[in-house]
């Protein structure tokens, strides 16, 4: 299927539903509705107000037909900030047209344009056709070696005690 042409733009306020269908489709898709919590509330305090992440839109025409949510990190050993792709979706009937590699090469010219040294992100095991589009169609490496912790809910509430 060709590609038709595609576009980007970051979200802005007012964008918080259509950020929340994202995160919804996102969360079917992996079989994982029951944890979405997310409010367009909650969206615009932590996105927009406090900045604390970002948003891109892939568009064809005016339709969003993906997006990508991400924020900065840090490497210790760089010296220098990279980017942390949380999120990448493109929706179901709009893929095989080369618009989720589209976003990941507008989100890599970000990470170079802001001089950052990494552009990484996690995915699922069972997931394996974004591991063959990531590693086949992207070249980016697997982090074998490294395992993702995480504390959340009453366990995140006891450490912080």
């Amino acid at each position: 299927m060709a590609m038709k042409a595609v576009s980007f733009r970051p979200a802005v306020p007012g964008d918080e539903a259509l950020i929340l269908s994202f995160i919804q489709a996102l969360a079917e898709y992996e079989h994982m509705s029951d944890q979405v919590v997310a409010t367009p509330e909650l969206l615009r305090e932590w996105i927009f107000e406090k900045r604390k992440a970002k948003v891109i839109f892939a568009l064809v025409g005016e339709k969003a037909v993906g997006f990508a949510l991400f924020f900065h990190n840090f490497s210790t050993f760089l010296g220098r900030a990279g980017l942390y792709l949380e999120d990448l979706f493109v929706l179901p009937e709009e893929r095989g047209h080369g618009y989720g590699k589209a976003l990941l090469k507008h989100l890599a010219h970000i990470a170079v344009e802001e001089g950052c040294g990494r552009l990484e992100w996690a995915c699922l095991d069972w997931n394996t056709p974004s591991i063959d589009f990531y590693t086949k169609g992207m070249k980016a490496v697997p982090m074998d070696e490294w395992t993702v912790y995480r504390l959340t809910g009453e366990t995140l509430e006891q450490a912080a005690r």
